[in-house]
């Protein structure tokens, strides 16, 4: 029997599986739709999709450089007892170094490389089946540098932080530095310039309502505003923050002095947005016992 495309999306839309699993599973079953789905069954592939309903806020994220290419990436699971699971790390690396071969820079690009004969995205849900828990590659991306720069990588507590910066006319221990920096006090900007209108003047109304309702006396809120408003975009702005290993100099005074200049950062967490589940130990246990 023909196995036509609207069969294959039919058994994708029952079982939530990938694409090249819902072909292989009618191709096994003569085209037989409810034999599929036992097929998927059988394989565990159905189960892990849907598993894909869970949330997956453990994890690791990782960061990699290859010449003038870098890449970030945060791979996701469950709970962080998998996260730390040999088959997990294993995973990680694979994933690593297929995405670094690649020319993919983002997720969507990256979920349709071919990684061991398979797409990517098929091979997450097989892991899913195989390791028992929802896994999903959740960010991707990639950098490019020119001769004369530098990367700076850090991975911090196995990958629940890592950090990437390019850094012009230092070498690579000046611009790791300025990641370990990136990675503790979290800046959100590399210059003010950066920071959009509408983010400043967000900010500036909630610092005003703020002093109001210290009881400020009008005529001096607009002053203290600017003041503090000032001061919360020098704490925000990479350039500004005092330097993590000499709070006597700005992280720009840092890389000046060493001859260079910051061209561009970015910092992964681990989960970092995703609404986690709020486990209730006790009232599963108590759910179970009745």
């Amino acid at each position: 029997m023909a196995i036509t495309a609207s069969l294959v999306k039919e058994l994708r839309d029952k079982t939530g599986a990938g694409m090249m699993d819902c072909k292989k599973a009618l191709q096994a079953t003569d085209g037989d739709l409810d034999k599929a789905v036992d097929w998927l069954r059988e394989k565990g592939i159905a189960k892990a999709a849907k598993k894909q309903s869970r949330i997956a806020a453990e994890g690791v994220c990782s960061v990699l450089t290859d010449g003038n290419q870098a890449l970030v990436f945060e791979l996701n699971c469950e709970t962080d007892f998998v996260a730390k699971n040999d088959n997990f790390q294993a995973l990680v690396d694979a994933i690593g170094a297929t995405l670094l071969n690649s020319t993919a820079a983002n997720l969507e690009e990256a979920l349709e490389l071919d990684h061991d004969g398979k797409k990517l995205e098929d091979v997450l849900v097989e892991a899913t089946a195989k390791i028992g828990e929802k896994i999903s590659l959740r960010r991707v991306q990639r950098f490019t540098k020119t001769d004369s720069a530098s990367f700076g990588a850090y991975n911090h507590m196995g990958g629940k932080i890592v950090s990437l910066t390019i850094v012009d006319n230092v070498d690579e221990d000046v611009a790791k530095d300025i990641s370990m920096h990136v990675a503790a006090l979290n800046p959100r900007y590399l210059h003010q310039d950066d920071i959009s209108d509408d983010v400043i003047a967000h900010e500036k109304q909630i610092l005003k309502a703020e002093a109001l309702n210290e009881g400020k006396p009008e005529h001096i809120v607009e002053k203290m505003v600017i003041g503090r408003l000032n001061k919360y975009l020098k704490e925000i702005c990479l350039v500004n923050q005092p330097f993590v290993k000499d709070p006597d100099v700005t992280v720009e005074q840092f890389v000046k002095n060493n001859g260079g200049k910051i061209l561009s950062f970015v910092r992964l967490e681990v989960g970092e947005g995703i609404e986690k589940k709020q486990e209730d130990f006790a009232a599963e246990v108590a759910s179970q016992l009745k």
